[in-house]
């Protein structure tokens, strides 16, 4: 048998020999110029608004692009395979190889150094937001099915008492920070493990019973933008959501005034939103009424 292979290989060894790493790595180098050329935006990433966006969107580009070049070469590695290695007539067999040391010290380590590197990157990114600045602001966010509460820690507010604003899921509540001065976010959960989450700020981070978790991050871009909860977090998770509103200095010391008139002063402890999920009772009457039927 191992003679049979052997002139088998003899007589696929007198066809010209193509060459598919040369093709291969042409498709890996068009896939790298190509993808380099992108932005964030063509890939669809968020406007950024805050001084994390930069760093942690060239991380992600960059893993994006190195995930393009390695899966562009394994499916061109795929489809060559089986079309230069098929057989080409019925006499013929084509070459066995029971195994290649190369090939599998390749795939061994490759992936290792892949994951290496995006190690590396994501630790010097981290590394790269850390807080710089002393926050001049604090909010406290608790989190709660299904909704969230937003309670401004200002010792220099109007009346210098702390506000709060609380909100439903038929409700988004709103959190309004200033422009270009550090914040510092403190989140607690009220039950379950929740997730605060600001697409725009590309940052999100757990919000764990029982755990103080904290970041502090300077809003860059004025507007409004969409934040919600990032952790499956119970029955009404896709409910949890809220609206960020970046403003001057001006807008947000107005809508503290605003909070502290409204009667919503001191720290929001608890919030009472578990229990107020807007439909439930429409939904529990329809049933009711379909059983009697």
């Amino acid at each position: 048998m191992s003679r049979q292979f052997g002139a088998l290989d003899s007589r696929s060894h007198g066809r010209p020999r193509r060459r598919p790493v040369a093709r291969v790595a042409a498709l890996a180098v068009i896939a790298v110029l190509l993808l380099s050329g992108c932005s964030g935006r063509d890939l669809g990433f968020p406007t950024g608004a805050s001084s994390d966006t930069e760093p942690v969107a060239q991380l992600w580009l960059g893993a994006w692009i190195a995930a393009g070049v390695i899966g562009i070469f394994v499916f061109a590695l795929i489809i060559w395979a089986p079309l230069r290695y098929r057989r080409r007539s019925e006499d013929e067999i084509p070459p066995q190889v029971r195994y290649n040391l190369p090939i599998e010290v390749l795939y061994t380590v490759a992936p290792i150094i892949v994951v290496l590197v995006f190690f590396y990157h994501t630790i010097e990114t981290d590394e790269a937001i850390q807080p710089t600045a002393e926050p001049t602001h604090t909010v406290e966010v608790l989190a709660v099915k299904w909704s969230w509460a937003f309670s401004y820690i200002e010792e220099d507010a109007v009346g210098g008492e702390s506000v709060f604003t609380v909100g439903d899921t038929a409700n988004r509540p709103t959190l309004m920070l200033p422009v270009d001065e550090p914040v510092q976010i403190e989140l607690r959960s009220q039950d379950v493990i929740h997730a605060f989450w600001v697409p725009a700020f590309y940052y999100k981070q757990d919000v764990v019973p029982g755990r103080e978790n904290s970041f502090s991050i300077t809003p860059t871009r004025e507007g409004t933008y969409e934040g919600r909860c990032s952790e499956l977090c119970g029955l009404h998770h896709s409910r949890m959501l809220f609206t960020l509103k970046i403003v001057d200095r001006e807008t947000y010391d107005a809508h503290l005034q605003d909070l502290q008139e409204a009667g919503n002063v001191g720290v929001a402890e608890r919030a009472s939103v578990t229990n107020d999920i807007v439909g439930l009772d429409e939904e529990a009457g329809s049933s009711e009424e379909g059983g009697a039927e």
